[in-house]
């Protein structure tokens, strides 16, 4: 049981960023390239050893965007080609996001994640996972006018991605992958009735899609032993802004129907809704309380955390809860409002926090990155 933990996104490093438009125009080799991304890694295992948290990540400092594994390593996608989707703050403030749509059958032209999990592997002993984006969410890259040249319906589409997906999970066990997070934005969009109805226009019943997701990412996960199985869900997370809102009673299904043994939820503020839907999570599964923002500089002080953490003990028991930040720092390369000084302290907080609420680390772990102290 780990206490305190991360989403998996990290703001990137402006070097990183400079370096990967070096990189697209041709002006960096793929060895240089490289280089830099292994940098901003190692910084990133440095920065989490610091703050204390019990699980690591690389930061997904390899990806344009939190999905951008699939879109790299796999042929089929048109990268902005898909239909736009609105982000907005509380003060109405909006801007479009292109997404990736599928444009011709799916080819796997390289692992999705090995890379990222290897590196990270050799950089450190302490405990660490891969993120890798779930079929459901995948599923808002199909347009059944762009796509149906290819896949004449989107169930043709999610049939040969749960492949992909399900050889990638089983690529990553065989190296030793211990903690497997998949994320699932999408998930939460199907309690929003806008979000609902774009679904329907483009071909996609909402309620079928939900009972679809859960019998794709059980298929995706499928049976491995003593792994980790993680689902984070949120309302969208892009530069600050967000796409949905709404609790999570509609999808309660999710929390019993799937195999995954921990769940990662939003709820840094009123758009995620109450406690109350936590009641419905199997005893046997546990809940990572995303309580501090990482989309709002503002630092939540212990206090308060700690009195959210007991409310939702009223749902579910202290002893099956952890902390964690609400979503990763930068889902997309421009990453979220905050400094790198913010999101150090926002770290720290969710560490020492847990700590304080569960005591010491349930899991050994080291304070140190391979080869150098921290």
């Amino acid at each position: 049981m780990y206490r305190s933990d991360v989403v998996g996104s990290l703001l990137r490093p402006g070097y990183l960023k400079d370096a990967r438009v070096q990189f697209a125009a041709g002006k960096l080799t793929d060895t240089e390239f490289k280089r830099v991304e292994d940098r901003a890694i190692d910084e990133a295992v440095g920065l989490q050893l610091r703050t204390g948290v019990e699980v690591l990540t690389d930061g997904e400092m390899r990806r344009y965007a939190f999905y951008g594994h699939l879109i790299a390593a796999v042929e089929g996608f048109d990268k902005f080609g898909g239909w736009s989707i609105p982000f907005r703050n509380e003060k109405g403030e909006e801007f479009s996001h292109p997404r990736p749509v599928v444009v011709s059958k799916l080819r796997r032209k390289r692992p999705m994640c090995a890379e990222e999990f290897t590196y990270l592997r050799a950089r450190t002993d302490h405990p660490s996972k891969t993120t890798l984006v779930s079929a459901q969410q995948a599923a808002a890259y199909y347009d059944s006018k762009k796509s149906s040249g290819a896949y004449p319906t989107v169930d043709a589409f999610l049939a040969d991605l749960v492949d992909l997906l399900r050889d990638e999970v089983a690529e990553l066990v065989r190296l030793g992958c211990t903690y497997i997070q998949v994320d699932s934005p999408q998930y939460a969009a199907l309690i929003d009735p806008q979000i609902r109805e774009g679904y329907r226009q483009r071909g996609n019943d909402p309620d079928r899609l939900l009972d679809l997701s859960i019998e794709m990412d059980n298929a995706v996960i499928g049976g491995h032993p003593g792994i980790l199985f993680g689902l984070h869900l949120c309302r969208g997370n892009n530069q600050s802004k967000f796409y949905a809102s709404g609790d999570y009673a509609p999808i309660t299904k999710v929390f019993r129907h799937t195999k995954f043994q921990r769940f990662l939820l939003e709820f840094d503020d009123e758009r995620s809704g109450g406690f109350e839907p936590l009641a419905d999570v199997p005893n046997d599964r546990t809940v990572v309380l995303g309580l501090v923002s990482s989309k709002k500089a503002a630092l939540e002080s212990k206090g308060e955390l700690k009195s959210r953490i007991h409310a939702a003990e009223g749902f579910i028991p202290l002893e099956r809860l952890a902390l964690s930040p609400q979503c990763g720092f930068a889902s997309t390369l421009d990453g979220n409002l905050l400094t790198e000084a913010d999101q150090e302290a926002k770290l720290r907080l969710v560490a020492e926090t847990a700590r304080e609420v569960w005591g010491a680390a349930s899991a050994a772990t080291s304070s140190k990155v391979k080869g150098k102290s921290v």
